[in-house]
Parts: structure tokens; C-alpha cells; sequence
């Protein structure tokens, strides 16, 4: 018996993991990773990274992050405590849904994840106060291939449901997409 419910999003490769909590009168386990149920899915390649992010305030928002090639990664998102707007973005070129977003609820109580494929940025907004997420990596992170999308590029118009709100100066700083982006080669 799967301990997931894949189902495919409109972007290629971007897969929303329904996890199948077990409970009884205990209380409940989940199994939030397992390579060869979520290599169907997408997953190939190892666990390189595991990061948690808390996020205080509600209406925060982070992102939109990726890692160009040759550090390329996939991610599994997961919200652990509290609730998110996750947002993933399609940069690959030659993609049919180059420069479209994709978006919905993770939160503790629906049990869904993102599984993320390389070449897409993800970023989020907090729709609770301390917001937990889980990020399984499959790439490390290599500071000479980080790169991001502003949270605000009008050549994407992402519909965030609060007022943007807590953007670190980083995120802040972030540019514009330029008229002639092409996207990433994988």
C-alpha cells in the first residue's frame, strides 16, 4: 500500500504528493519520504540536503529561489506546523509552460507536499504565524549557482493572496527577469 497520492500539476514534472497519514487512537504516523515510492513521482538521485525554515510572521514571503545547472536540484516541500501559498515557477527552456506559475496550500494539517523538479524556482507565503517547511534536496547548495526570481516580476503576475510582507533584503534585491531570458538549460 502507497503512503502517497501523486497527482501531476499543469507544469511538467511538478508533482503534489497527498501523504497518507496512519492513525489510531495513539495518535499518527507519516511517512514524509521514501525513495521508491517517489521515484514514479519524479525523485532520482539522493537526499543531498535537508533544510527547515520557521517563519514568524504571516504574510511573509520567501523566494523565489532555484539553483542553475550544474547544481540543478529537485526539492520535496513539506509544511510541518502552520500554513503556506507555495509558488513554483517554471524557468526551463523550451518548457510549454515556460514563465507560468503554479500554486497552492501546503500546510500540518492537509498533508500535501510539492515535489519540485530542476530548472523551476519555488518561494512561499505564509499564511499562519510560525510556519514550519521541510526541504529535501537533491542537490547540495552551491552558493556559485544560486540564483531568483523577484517576487514581484510582472512578467509572471503571481497572484499572492496576502500583502507582501518580511522580504529579506536578499529576496528584496533580487532583479527583474530581462526581456530576452530564455529560460534554463538542462
Amino acid at each position: 500500500m502507497s503512503r502517497f497520492v501523486v497527482t501531476a500539476t499543469p507544469l511538467p514534472g511538478l508533482m503534489q504528493i497527498q501523504r497518507q497519514p496512519l492513525a489510531d487512537a495513539r495518535g499518527a504516523l507519516t511517512r514524509l519520504f521514501c525513495a521508491q515510492e517517489l521515484a514514479d513521482a519524479g525523485w532520482h538521485g539522493p537526499i543531498a540536503q535537508i533544510n527547515h525554515t520557521h517563519t514568524v510572521q504571516r504574510s511573509t514571503v520567501r523566494g523565489l529561489h532555484y539553483q542553475r545547472p550544474p547544481a540543478a536540484e529537485a526539492k520535496l516541500v513539506s509544511c510541518l506546523h502552520g500554513a503556506v501559498w507555495d509558488v513554483v515557477v517554471d524557468l526551463r527552456a523550451g518548457s510549454p509552460t515556460f514563465l507560468r506559475w503554479y500554486a497552492t496550500e501546503l500546510s500540518a494539517e492537509n498533508h500535501t507536499a510539492l515535489l519540485i523538479p530542476p530548472g523551476c524556482a519555488h518561494g512561499f507565503q505564509t499564511l499562519q504565524d510560525h510556519t514550519e517547511l521541510l526541504y529535501l534536496h537533491s542537490a547540495p547548495h552551491t552558493p556559485s549557482c544560486e540564483a531568483a526570481v523577484h517576487v514581484s516580476e510582472p512578467q509572471l503576475a503571481i497572484a499572492w493572496p496576502l500583502p507582501i510582507a518580511n522580504l529579506s533584503a536578499r529576496d528584496a534585491a533580487h532583479t527583474l527577469l530581462p526581456p530576452e531570458f530564455e529560460g534554463i538549460a538542462l
